[in-house]
């Protein structure tokens, strides 16, 4: 008789596996976010069988290594938070909210390599390959040599990238909408996603190409999927904003083939991104010379300076009302903790 599957379930937020169901996950502390996952009992394994295992080859840690090809995508600021470009077979996993601009900044940078006469596929699973072409449109990039597909099927989409000899990059536009067919459950749960995020991996290990994936977050802002993904892929970048406003910046929170602490600043246009090269001459455009309550602060990110305006506020206090310290775009407790420092050590008078 055959064995019934044994049964197990996954957190949608971290991805965090347990035995049995509950209201909260035990690792992130999220409420209902745990689904039924059905695992198929494992194969017996090779040393069960009597098969020996091959022996694995071993290398000296001394060696002649050269750094890494880069393929530039066009996007001077996109290939400064990557490190110098795209490496051929690597993995980028690029998140941010919705309506942020990540399909755009992506449709931009697969038109210039295009231009450069790479070959890029860009496979959608939200959109249309009719919608994807009036977004083109929008930005002025409908001549690039771009070739497009809508699907979610993640077997048919290794199949045309490996029947491709020459494909140099694949865009994946979200990982949370392809689906595989061995796997039992709906496109975005937890199996689904790891499942098909090591298939595409692997193809772009075996067949060399830079393989680019959109991803969802959470409403608290990380990555939405099994933490795994974010250990299997070579490269995971933000893109950050507010929707209000124009400003992007694309940063790397884990890069193997470069730093972490470079960023790329975009601006949102009707024409779609655009890069900001002097990040510092665009955030102090409106300063009018030395205005009380006004600094410049000078900070470094990555190999760039970028120099910000502080403000500060203050009014009088009214009634027996104590006064009260307020800070906006800040953490409330590192400024107190400043002002004590400066009341203590510089013998100023904060209070």
């Amino acid at each position: 008789m055959a064995r019934k599957p044994a049964r197990q379930y996954g957190c949608t937020a971290c991805g965090a596996v347990h035995v049995k169901w509950a209201g909260q996950c035990d690792a992130c502390q999220e409420w209902n976010t745990l689904e039924e996952l059905a695992v198929e009992p494992l194969a017996a394994s090779s040393a069960a069988r009597g098969v020996p295992g091959r022996r694995v080859r071993l290398e000296a840690l001394q060696g002649v290594v050269q750094p890494p090809p880069r393929v530039r995508s066009g996007i001077a600021e996109l290939d400064r938070a990557l490190g110098g470009g795209l490496v051929p077979a690597s993995v980028v996993l690029v998140g941010g909210d919705p309506g942020i601009g990540k399909s755009t900044l992506l449709l931009q940078a697969a038109s210039r390599l295009a231009e450069q006469g790479e070959r890029v596929l860009y496979i959608s699973g939200e959109e249309a390959v009719d919608q994807i072409r009036l977004r083109a449109r929008r930005l002025g990039v409908e001549g690039a040599k771009l070739e497009l597909a809508a699907s979610i099927n993640v077997a048919d989409i290794i199949a045309t990238a490996e029947a491709e000899a020459d494909v140099r990059v694949v865009v994946i536009d979200s990982i949370q909408t392809m689906w595989l067919e061995t796997v039992e459950s709906a496109p975005g749960t937890v199996s689904q996603v790891r499942a098909c995020a090591f298939e595409l991996i692997r193809a772009a290990k075996r067949r060399g190409f830079c393989l680019i994936l959109v991803g969802h977050v959470t409403k608290e802002g990380a990555l939405a999927g099994p933490r795994v993904l974010e250990h299997m892929v070579d490269a995971v970048m933000y893109f950050e904003g507010d929707r209000g406003h124009q400003f992007r910046i694309l940063r790397a929170a884990k890069n193997r083939y470069g730093a972490t602490d470079e960023i790329g600043v975009f601006a949102m246009t009707d024409r779609g991104l655009e890069e900001v090269s002097n990040p510092s001459a665009l955030f102090l455009a409106e300063r009018r010379g030395n205005i009380a309550g006004s600094a410049v602060f000078a900070g470094l990110e990555g190999s760039r300076p970028v120099l910000l305006e502080v403000q500060a506020l203050l009014s009088p206090k009214g009634g027996d009302g104590a006064p009260r310290r307020a800070v906006v775009g800040w953490d409330s407790g590192r400024l107190a903790m400043l002002l004590a420092v400066l009341e203590t050590r510089c013998g100023l008078k904060l209070s």
